[in-house]
């Protein structure tokens, strides 16, 4: 072991890109797809591109989101919701898919939908936070007021944020395993 002594304490210190220089690259793996949690600050995309409006079958009690094929729309017509999947990243920097319903058939929203895309478009220009209201049947939104720096958002491709999101949970077929259990199938 070597007696070497430090000249002074910012020679132990790390610098702002510490990470840059470990050798080491992140993989995405796990992209969740849920409304942001009601203390995270979220920034949206600022591409369209990394959205779509596109139909979900949501499990509750699992809380999990499949995506459905669009041929298979008129075959589970109570199953599927709309929803716009938009992507968004948190100051921690988790990347995930924000799934927003859409007006439903006879074009009617709702007060819960319309606020949080209120809030997704806030949060393509600044960081903000949404939190559920009961009492006014909607979310608040809040803006950060500190000097948040902006987002780095990870160099993957929307389609490749779809693949991993939805990594076996893609139904594409009547004998996919959900919609058996949907229609009482064994």
């Amino acid at each position: 072991m070597s007696d070497k002594k430090f000249a002074t304490i910012e020679d132990l210190r790390l610098s702002q890109n510490f990470r840059e220089n470990t050798g080491v690259k992140k993989h995405l793996t796990t992209i969740p797809v849920r409304k942001p949690g009601k203390q995270d600050f979220v920034r949206i995309h600022p591409n369209p591109d990394y959205r779509i409006d596109t139909a979900v079958i949501e499990l509750k009690e699992e809380r999990e989101v499949y995506l459905l094929a669009p041929d298979l729309l008129h075959e589970l017509p109570s199953e599927w919701k709309a929803k716009s999947l938009i992507t968004y990243i948190n100051r921690q920097g988790v990347l995930a898919l924000w799934p927003i319903g859409l007006p439903n058939s006879e074009g009617r929203a709702n007060t819960w939908n319309d606020s949080a895309r209120d809030a997704a478009l806030l949060a393509q220009d600044s960081w903000v936070r949404v939190s559920a209201n009961m009492s006014l049947g909607a979310y608040d939104t809040f803006s950060a007021l500190g000097d948040i720096p902006e987002p780095e958002w990870p160099e993957i491709s929307f389609e490749k944020i779809l693949e991993i999101a939805f990594k076996g949970k893609f139904i594409d077929s009547l004998d996919h395993a959900v919609v058996r259990d949907l229609l009482g199938g064994a």
